[in-house]
């Protein structure tokens, strides 16, 4: 099976990262003899250094195109030639400039959503997978037909054997309790409840690694909390098991959030969790199990579930306990990429079925 991975979007962010370390798993299921065996990928991108870099570390066959808004003769044109040199058999396109950049063709056209997106760029693709079922459900509503969308789930792209970061590099001491959030700096992550919770739980120092519009604002809000001795803005990271690992408890201030892959990389790495009860989470969690869950916007019952994870005997290895049954069960890489590749098959056998 050949699979050619396309992302339009240049920056860093959920869909981006997924993208990334998924096609970097289907090229080493490829090399491998377990499921995927034999798969050859290959991706077209936007230009991003790092994923470039990523890439030709591990050997995967890169076209880099410019997917601008406005004004762009090179992107279809290059994309067209890829896909016939390629010859695939799944071109998987991820948010709406691929896939509405994506010509027709004698392959399988399958679009992966993170969020509920407007169909007007996916109405020339064949299949729709969504990350949550509560995405596939929403596509269900908008009229896309049921028996062409799918729920797949994302993977974490971290281990509980990844090391941890120095905590003097972001000068913290060894004996702080650290309370670590990654994200986009973006309203609906709500890093500002965050630190208003922080306010009243005065123990720990809060990591923030992330980047966004919303970078300025949060210093500031810091600052006017009294609270910025204690907080690292960390920026955008691309060792996020390694942060987590250095830290006591990830929290998830999430306003808004479909899937929520932090979610599976406190499970990944052990680490307890503290999460809103929002779309992804409330799918995906129990609360008071495998997750401290609390209502969104709201710091105080925030702060209280941090001061839970501190101060209650057990209360943080029973969660990550929970936690890492949950990831093993549903959330591992391999789980991950089998899941993808034997859609994949049932999808290519059908097409060929109508086709004859």
């Amino acid at each position: 099976m050949k699979i050619l991975q396309v992302l339009g979007a240049g920056g860093e962010g959920g869909a981006e990262t997924f993208f990334t370390q998924f096609t970097l798993a289907l090229h080493r299921a490829g090399l491998g003899a377990g499921p995927g065996a034999g798969i050859e990928t290959q991706a077209v991108i936007r230009r991003n250094d790092n994923r470039i870099a990523l890439f030709e570390a591990a050997g995967v066959e890169t076209l880099v195109l410019p997917f601008r808004k406005l004004i762009d003769f090179k992107t279809k044109r290059g994309l067209k030639r890829k896909i016939k040199e390629f010859q695939p058999d799944v071109v998987l396109t991820y948010m709406n400039r691929a896939s509405s950049l994506c010509p027709k063709g004698n392959f399988l056209h399958v679009a992966r959503l993170g969020g509920y997106y407007k169909l007007k760029n996916y109405k020339n693709c064949d299949h729709l997978i969504g990350n949550t079922k509560d995405i596939v459900d929403y596509l269900k509503s908008v009229g896309w037909p049921e028996n062409r969308g799918h729920h797949v789930p994302n993977f974490a792209s971290v281990s509980a054997n990844d090391i941890p970061v120095d905590r003097a590099n972001f000068d913290t001491p060894k004996d702080a309790t650290v309370l670590l959030s990654l994200g986009r700096l973006h309203e609906n992550k709500a890093f500002d409840i965050l630190l208003r919770a922080a306010k009243l739980e005065t123990r720990p120092y809060v990591w923030i690694a992330g980047e966004g519009p919303l970078r300025q604002e949060l210093e500031t809000q810091a600052k006017e909390l009294g609270i910025f001795e204690r907080v690292r803005f960390l920026g955008w990271r691309n060792d996020r098991g390694a942060l987590l690992a250095a830290a006591d408890i990830c929290v998830f201030p999430s306003r808004f959030e479909p899937f929520g892959s932090v979610m599976i990389e406190a499970w990944a790495t052990k680490t307890p969790l503290v999460t809103t009860r929002t779309a992804g989470p409330e799918e995906m969690a129990t609360d008071d199990k495998d997750a401290l869950m609390v209502p969104v916007d709201d710091y105080k019952e925030m702060a209280r579930a941090i001061t839970r994870v501190i101060d209650e005997k057990g209360l943080a290895e029973r969660l990550v306990a929970a936690g890492w049954e949950s990831y093993q069960e549903s959330y591992t890489e391999e789980a991950c990429v089998k899941n993808y590749i034997d859609l994949f098959t049932k999808l290519l056998a059908q097409n060929k079925g109508d086709v004859s």
